[in-house]
């Protein structure tokens, strides 16, 4: 037998009718007063902090050359390993140097025999003299003597020039290191012409030191010219900025420098001032050219107070801290944030140090509710 289409439908409506009694008389016999939930609470850190702007940059080398020979001739000898750290003074390249040694032998044979004619011309002079005091030599044959004595003078002066000539060109025939520093790679194989002054052979830079160059925006450099005076490392003055780089693989900011530069003028095209830092390099791992992250002060040393990340909460577009009270009650604190310290986020506004704030179980908490805290001491710094 079927049922009438209106007799189902009040048949459903009485169990769903059923269903909401049932609910409301479970509801009615729960207990009433839950426990407060339990929650991590601790005090801010509060201690004296400079607050710290990040600028990208990259690194460049304080001193650069590019290695050519000063004579031309045939590379005999390569001395060095491609990359390997040189010192200032050592050996690279060896040009041929028979030609040289030929032309030096020369022009020393030269000076041997301008000074025998030196001396031969000194003392036909000096006998002419002699004579010229007795009256038995003509005035005009005397001066002939002398004459030839200056010529062989002045023949000696440039035997002996084009003798140290030959000795500055031989010695040119070893190419040697002008500074210490991380050598490049060999440019040219032995047996190739190498043409003076114009075939490059290597490159070396220094290591260390090296610079670290960055770009500043306007409002940035403004805020450090009023409050770190940071413009007075460009005037002769002994003041210097320390600043902390980091690599682009490395997460903490451990190798230290110093800002020993800024540019004399703002990049009318892209409103920046460019700005550089000297960077210690003990251990030679940064390389010119690696890009690089570094912190500046952007703040004089102050009283700052510093909580977990995870104890800011965000409501709709405001950050907000739980501050616990004496009851153990839990309202919210409109906070406003600032940069990452000592693994801490800076509260600029919103707190004084003194509060008890949860740092973990947020989402546990209520605005008004009583909460179980169970303290913790939050560490002077963490990573």
């Amino acid at each position: 037998m079927q049922m009438h289409p209106y007799r189902r439908l009040f048949v459903a409506l009485v169990a769903s009718t059923a269903f909401a009694a049932a609910s409301s008389a479970a509801i009615a016999q729960a207990p009433p007063n839950a426990p407060p939930p339990p929650v991590t609470v601790a005090k801010p850190i509060v201690k004296d902090v400079v607050e710290r702007d990040d600028f990208v940059g990259r690194f460049e080398a304080v001193d650069a050359v590019e290695i050519r020979s000063r004579v031309s001739g045939y590379l005999q000898a390569v001395s060095f390993r491609d990359g390997a750290i040189v010192n200032k003074g050592d050996l690279l390249f060896t040009i041929d140097k028979r030609p040289y040694q030929a032309a030096l032998d020369q022009a020393e044979a030269a000076v041997t025999s301008t000074q025998s004619r030196v001396a031969f011309a000194q003392s036909d002079y000096e006998r002419a003299a002699a004579l010229g005091r007795t009256g038995n030599i003509t005035e005009q044959l005397l001066e002939q003597r002398r004459n030839t004595l200056d010529t062989a003078r002045g023949d000696l002066l440039g035997a002996q020039a084009a003798a140290r000539t030959g000795r500055l060109n031989l010695g040119f025939t070893e190419i040697r290191a002008p500074m210490s520093g991380r050598i490049g790679r060999r440019l040219i194989s032995e047996g190739n012409l190498v043409t003076a002054d114009q075939t490059l052979l290597t490159t070396i830079v220094s290591l260390d030191p090296i610079y670290f160059y960055f770009d500043v925006d306007e409002r940035a450099f403004l805020a450090y010219q009023r409050n770190l005076q940071i413009a007075e490392v460009t005037n002769g003055s002994r003041r210097q900025v320390p600043v902390v780089v980091a690599l682009a693989d490395e997460k903490d900011f451990s190798r230290k420098g110093v800002l020993d530069f800024l540019d004399n003028r703002v990049d009318q095209a892209t409103g920046t001032m460019r700005a550089r830092a000297s960077i210690d390099n003990k251990d030679l791992v940064i390389r010119p050219g690696l890009f690089g992250t570094i912190q500046v002060p952007g703040s004089p040393p102050h009283r700052g107070v510093l909580v977990p990340d995870e104890a800011i909460g965000t409501d709709q577009d405001r950050r907000i801290v739980w501050v616990v009270a004496d009851d153990d009650t839990v309202s919210p604190r409109v906070v406003r944030p600032g940069p990452r310290i000592d693994g801490y986020r800076l509260i600029r506004e919103g707190l004084t140090g003194d509060e008890t704030i949860v740092v973990s179980g947020l989402q546990r908490v209520r605005p008004g509710a009583k909460v179980a805290p169970q303290p913790k001491e939050l560490p002077p710094a963490r990573s």
